[in-house]
């Protein structure tokens, strides 16, 4: 297992090398650093600027493989991603965006999963019963919603309680605001701005992860083995979990694993409406802005996240399928 793990690794590091280096020749081809700046100012001094340009390993008058050299010798010497066309440091940016995402991201997703299982599970055992008929009502309606939509009727429906309750419970505008000035006020603050997008985040995640499971619940609870086992005299609830449910999630655990791994890109439009500024709402921003070194960065961040859910399903696989531990 270890080896092939390595192998699976090595393979993965090569594919990422490959995507990154094409996605940075992609962006110094397609992207012009200039237009990050004020084009219509006559008072602008583009010498200076083609000059900071240059310095930052950025100008088009620079040979593209020289530029491509010269970014690759800064990432295997010193991990250096380079700058912005305005001079900020991508490291600096990345390292501060990835913390806003995963303090975003980590609660929802987790409660989106769990919730998922559970729900699923639970509506395969109850299959065409009204709770089963109305939960799965309730799942394409909010899978059927765009998540802009779904976050604005969540930010109305607060703004509404916080009117009719003559309080300001939900604060759902960044990541923090008032803070009060009673014990553990910051942590409160912090709840609070934190609550509505991850409801937002986690009833989209119940709702696609509840039909997952439902399906390949149904297909488990009809398999030879768990009727074998409500034969012997084992207990319905016994037979769903331990042979019904763990066999369910072997295909479930391929997809958490690679739903987690495009979690912190796939917040972007989430990041945007609740005013978070994570790595979703940045890679945005680097296309818009020009940023070939902050778009060549977020593309390594993705291929890494999906290195690691790749890695990490066929982790998860062994742990949830002894069929493979043994094989």
């Amino acid at each position: 297992m270890f080896f092939y793990l390595l192998r699976r690794i090595a393979n993965y590091a090569v594919l990422l090398f490959v995507a990154v280096s094409l996605a940075y020749l992609i962006a110094a081809v397609s992207m012009d650093p200039k237009a990050a700046y004020d084009l219509s100012n006559p008072n602008l001094d583009w010498a200076l600027i083609e000059r900071t340009l240059t310095s930052y390993n950025l100008s088009d008058s620079i040979p593209l493989t020289d530029r491509y050299m010269h970014w690759l010798q800064s990432i295997v010497t010193s991990w250096d991603w380079g700058k912005t066309p305005k001079g900020e440091s991508v490291n600096e940016i990345i390292s501060i965006r990835i913390w806003v995402s995963v303090r975003l991201i980590v609660i929802g997703s987790l409660i989106g999963m769990v919730g998922g299982v559970a729900v699923g599970a639970w509506t395969a055992t109850k299959q065409y019963s009204f709770a089963d008929r109305l939960i799965s009502l309730l799942s394409l309606v909010v899978i059927s919603t765009p998540v802009i939509v779904l976050a604005t009727l969540l930010q109305v429906g607060a703004t509404q309680f916080n009117a009719a309750t003559g309080t300001q419970f939900f604060e759902f505008v960044g990541e923090t605001g008032q803070i009060g000035s009673y014990p553990g006020a910051a942590i409160v603050d912090r709840l609070q701005h934190l609550l509505l997008p991850t409801i937002s985040m986690s009833l989209t995640g119940i709702a696609s992860y509840s039909r997952y499971q439902r399906n390949l619940m149904l297909d488990t609870l009809g398999a030879d083995y768990v009727r074998t086992a409500r034969a012997k005299g084992l207990f319905k609830t016994k037979a769903v979990i331990r042979h019904a449910l763990r066999t369910s999630m072997v295909p479930m655990a391929t997809y958490f694993a690679f739903a987690v791994a495009t979690l912190f890109l796939g917040a972007t439009v989430t990041e945007t409406i609740f005013g978070w500024h994570g790595l979703g709402q940045y890679s945005v921003e680097s296309i818009m802005k020009q940023d070939i070194n902050g778009t060549a960065a977020v593309v390594a961040f993705s291929g890494v996240c999906t290195l690691t859910g790749a890695i990490l399903s066929d982790v998860l696989v062994v742990l949830v399928d002894p069929r493979v531990r043994v094989s």
